[in-house]
């Protein structure tokens, strides 16, 4: 998009009413930090008043210009900026109760408390990290649907903390692979951490990192609006590569007495520094009162924004794409893929394939992007293990945004994040695999899925002790009790083919939910040799074979272990003893079940659990008095068959668990 009519004479008043409202707000609350919003107000007007293109009265509008606050714990420069340009859930009361229960304006900008906030921030580096997601999501929808209907920019603030996060490196070297040239990062050099100045931890030449990376690279003084305003437009002109603008600040900018100094970063200025604040801005107005020539300023902005939807709304009534766009944005046809899942389970049923659940959410996989076409996969360096290309994904490249297969390379931080934001960009289903155990290098990611509400599939293959040979290291004992404790969070266990077909649905019309499917490397058995056309794993659990009879114990598994189960269950019977064996592959949605059909399904008899990995979360199935088989601790290197029988998760041991409860 063209750079816009500018108004410099007002820039001054801009940024400094962003710098008294947060001042204002954050000592209302007495408690925030007024340093990075009063230091960044400058580098914020400039880019909001000269180049961002949104319109508050549609928030929502896919081509508006994305803006991420990576320093989320400068909230109060996002909500002050919002509630300037005049969203409708910005209002002051909202900033005179800054970090207030029940208000909108939380001490970090949490997706979908209010408009305008495109992402959770306040991990440090989590923003960038998902902002190189909707930068990409951009280029790819760029691709399908060209600049008449995408043409718009990602904006990122980082400052020293985002970059000194681990995350940031996979971060930024996946967007200069990429070429995401869409992409401009601000960061925030004010030199200033809580502890004092950034070097007593750092010596880190960012420009010279960024470089390295194959970004487009500057330094200005984050204060000369003019300069900001210029290599805004160099950046933008980089359309091959990613830009960062180096932009040295003073933190607290405004404020005479503690400005430039770490004390002015996350505690408020005080009733005397805010009183010389005022002083120094020529600044006389009460707090949260703003002149109207500063709303008036503010709203060009918006009315720009609006004026460009319009154009833009325009050119989609009269593009032969706007169908297939429309689609790309809507809701997932959960009808057509629903129906594609269940003929595809008549045929596991009958054929009854022995092969491990990797496997089989591969040949998922095939009808799930057959019906859904904008589904987007990916893996950080593990394709062939994960197994979550198709048949006809193509790569996505710096030359080919139009694949639809991310190589991630070994990033699973930065691929969790990346796939964060190309699901809140929109008009895109991202899944992406990686080792189950690996989970734990993506979990900040991960959690700020849960939280968002943003339905991401992870595909976490070597799910236990069951990948053997690559020994304790690669193998997550505890793992599935630990993503089973992240609320909002779906974790689905299959036990057979049939299953992992179920699993997909529930994973790709999953909502406001993620979803991580835990996956075998060894080979499985066909459970569910008798085709029903009812979404079985969506109870959670259920009856997977009743006993013959009054129940004298249940037998409940998950994934690999529900044919133990099932064997367990045989070998009881041979001695007389009526065991049903219920398959239990998520927890979390058989909690969501009826209290009246969890009784039913668990039944009153004594239980006995069964999974490879360790009981934490176990007692809400089989209760205080139930039994359980499975790991107490680490695993080992051999294997897998030998593993199961050095660790005690056999057949014979479930039957003689439940014999000891009887």
């Amino acid at each position: 998009m063209d750079t816009h009519t500018t108004l410099p004479a007002n820039e001054t008043l801009m940024a400094n009413a962003i710098r008294v409202l947060a001042m204002d707000a954050v000592q209302a609350a007495n408690s925030g930090h007024p340093g990075a919003p009063m230091g960044l107000a400058d580098v914020a007007t400039v880019l909001f008043n000269r180049f961002v293109t949104i319109d508050p009265a549609a928030h929502d509008w896919p081509d508006r210009d994305r803006f991420v606050m990576s320093a989320g714990h400068g909230s109060m420069l996002v909500y002050a900026i919002n509630h300037l340009l005049g969203y409708d859930d910005m209002g002051i009361d909202q900033l005179r109760n800054f970090r207030q229960l029940g208000y909108r304006t939380a001490g970090h900008p949490e997706y979908g408390h209010a408009k305008g906030i495109e992402t959770t921030t306040g991990p440090l580096g989590q923003g960038i990290a998902t902002a190189v997601g909707m930068a990409l999501a951009e280029r790819m929808a760029h691709a399908r649907f060209g600049t008449e209907l995408v043409d718009h920019w990602t904006w990122v603030i980082a400052g020293d903390g985002c970059l000194m996060e681990g995350i940031s490196h996979e971060a930024i070297d996946l967007a200069g692979h990429l070429g995401l040239g869409r992409m401009i990062v601000f960061w925030d050099d004010n030199r200033i951490t809580i502890d004092g100045a950034t070097d007593l931890s750092t010596s880190t030449d960012q420009q010279a990192r960024f470089g390295a990376a194959g970004w487009h690279v500057q330094t200005v003084d984050g204060h000369d609006n003019d300069a900001i305003a210029a290599a805004i437009e160099a950046a933008r002109g980089e359309s091959g590569r990613p830009s960062m603008i180096a932009c040295r600040t003073v933190i607290g900018k405004g404020a005479p007495n503690k400005a430039g100094s770490h004390k002015v970063h996350g505690a408020p200025l005080g009733e005397d520094e805010i009183a010389a604040t005022r002083a120094a801005l020529g600044w006389d107005l009460p707090p949260f009162e703003i002149p109207a020539e500063v709303y008036a300023a503010w709203r060009a902005v918006a009315e720009r924004g609006a004026e460009a939807r319009a154009a833009w709304g325009a050119r989609k009534a009269s593009s032969a794409r706007s169908a297939a766009f429309d689609a790309a944005h809507g809701p997932v046809d959960a009808t057509a893929l629903g129906a594609a899942i269940d003929g595809y389970k008549a045929k596991l049923s009958a054929e009854a394939p022995k092969v491990a659940t990797r496997k089989a959410s591969e040949m998922a996989l095939e009808v799930v992007c057959a019906t859904l076409p904008n589904a987007i996969g990916g893996s950080a360096d593990l394709t062939g293990s994960n197994n979550t290309r198709t048949t006809a994904m193509r790569p996505v490249t710096r030359d080919d945004y139009a694949g639809d297969y991310i190589h991630y390379g070994i990033r699973e931080h930065g691929m969790a994040a990346a796939m964060n934001g190309i699901a809140l960009h929109g008009g895109f289903v991202p899944f992406g695999g990686t080792f189950l155990v690996f989970a734990d290098y993506a979990r900040p990611a991960m959690r700020l899925s849960a939280l968002m509400g943003v339905p991401v599939t992870y595909v976490m293959t070597h799910d236990s002790i069951g990948l053997g040979e690559d020994g304790p290291t690669h193998q997550p004992v505890e793992t599935l009790a630990s993503l089973r404790a992240i609320p909002n969070m779906t974790v689905i266990r299959p036990a057979d083919a049939v299953e992992t077909a179920e699993a997909w649905e529930i994973a790709a019309t999953a909502t406001a939910t993620p979803t991580v499917l835990a996956l075998s490397r060894q080979g499985l058995p066909t459970l569910r040799t008798g085709h029903s056309t009812e979404n079985l794993t969506a109870r959670g659990a259920y009856v997977l074979r009743e006993a013959d009879g009054a129940r004298d114990v249940t037998l409940i598994a998950t994934g690999s272990e529900v044919a133990l189960a099932i064997d367990a269950a045989d070998r009881l019977a041979a001695e007389g003893i009526r065991a049903a064996v219920v398959s239990a592959p998520s927890f979390e949605l058989f909690a969501a079940q009826a209290p009246d059909y969890r009784a039913t399904v668990l039944g009153g008899a004594p239980r006995v659990g069964v999974e490879a990995a360790i009981a934490q979360g176990w007692e809400a199935l089989i209760g205080c008095d139930g039994a359980f088989v499975g790991m107490t601790g680490f695993g080992a290197s051999a294997p897998a068959p030998a593993l199961y029988r050095h660790f005690g998760i056999t057949a014979e041991a479930v039957a003689d668990a439940a014999k000891a409860l009887l």
